[in-house]
């Protein structure tokens, strides 16, 4: 029995419809489209877009051209169920996303229930996969393989550094910053403090205003862009030479937006840049072509789809239970992303984070 109908059928409104009127398989996406983190949101969308217009380009999967329902989750939690929900009822064979952790984990139940495959091109909380369902799966790393790379780092380049570990108290902020804060001290470095905010606040004076008292002059943020863009600022504002350490949230432009030059050499963790890969050109250049810079995760997006086509092609069927089952067994897959794998959790088995900075607008790898 299907769960939520009458609110699923309620949010159809905000589920759109891309494709042809004969199109007959139906693959979601789902994140935030509103909200402070629909910079990210759209990111899903736009490769998701691409991907369903080249693969229907060329035929589309199964002789059956693609339909896109996009689901707008906001990042909140008990919306994303709603949207899970709401896509089940639209009889989606596939869903990539969501992009919030605190997102994909309450929706994968959903999905898991209802027998629908989920690929997440962003969360990166293990708890996502550790539960163990077979339907979950993601192309990005997790937070204890990036949490490992930047508390090594910060160990090793920061020595005698008093150290902030803060937090916004989500599924992924919290679970990075505790990952991070793990590798440093297992590395030999102790944390001056440790500390959550509030997100969505304008004012985080009263923060900067302990990180100054405790003498910090490094800030490890497990968070979004929003806040850390702000969180910077103002801590420049009052005059701290502190340094801000982030992770893939900040991988946008939306970050210097916000910060401007107080944001400079920033530090964040993400895998190399897909843009640059030779197997991302073609697809990078149709972007361009539409003047989108397919920055963060839209490529992540891209080729969660094409994995779910190109399995679906192998094992002649939509059926999300033989193309998981393929997923796992066929791989790697090779994609704009190069070749991806998967385990038997449904992560993927090459993560390899590496650091970015930011300087005078841009953000370029280390």
């Amino acid at each position: 029995m299907r769960r939520g109908g009458i609110a699923a059928l309620a949010l159809l409104a905000g589920l759109a419809w891309v494709g042809s009127a004969g199109a007959q398989i139906r693959i979601g996406v789902a994140g935030p489209i509103t909200g402070s983190n629909a910079t990210f949101g759209v990111q899903l969308k736009e490769g998701a877009e691409q991907a369903v217009a080249d693969i229907n380009a060329k035929g589309g999967v199964l002789g059956q051209k693609l339909v896109l329902e996009v689901g707008d989750d906001a990042c909140d939690p008990k919306q994303a169920v709603s949207v899970a929900n709401a896509l089940v009822e639209r009889g989606v064979k596939a869903v990539i996303g969501h992009f919030c952790s605190s997102s994909s984990i309450p929706a994968s139940k959903v999905y898991t229930e209802e027998g629908v495959l989920q690929i997440s091109p962003a969360s990166t909380n293990p708890a996502y996969t550790d539960h163990g369902s077979w339907n979950t799966f993601r192309v990005c790393g997790r937070d204890d393989q990036q949490g490992a790379v930047a508390g090594k780092y910060i160990a090793e380049h920061f020595k005698g550094a008093k150290v902030a570990v803060l937090h916004d108290n989500s599924a992924y902020g919290k679970g990075l910053a505790d990952e991070t804060l793990k590798a440093m001290n297992a590395a030999g470095m102790k944390e001056a403090l440790y500390s959550a905010y509030v997100p969505g606040e304008r004012d985080y004076s009263a923060l900067v205003s302990r990180l100054k008292e405790a003498g910090i002059t490094v800030i490890y943020l497990g968070g979004y862009q929003n806040e850390a863009g702000l969180i910077i600022r103002q801590a420049k504002e009052q005059g701290m030479k502190v340094t801000l350490i982030g992770g893939d949230a900040l991988v946008t432009k939306e970050f210097w937006d916000i910060t401007g030059p107080t944001g400079e050499a920033t530090l964040m963790t993400f895998p190399p840049d897909p843009r640059t890969r030779a197997t991302a050109a073609p697809v990078v250049a149709e972007f361009k072509a539409k003047k989108i810079d397919p920055e963060g995760y839209v490529l992540y997006t891209y080729a969660a789809i094409q994995i779910w086509a190109a399995a679906a092609e192998k094992v002649h069927s939509t059926d999300p239970r033989k193309v998981a089952e393929a997923m796992k067994a066929d791989g790697p897959w090779p994609t704009v992303l190069g070749d991806i794998g998967f385990d038997k959790k449904g992560d993927v088995t090459r993560a390899d984070y590496v650091f970015y900075v930011w300087h005078n607008g841009s953000y370029s790898q280390m």
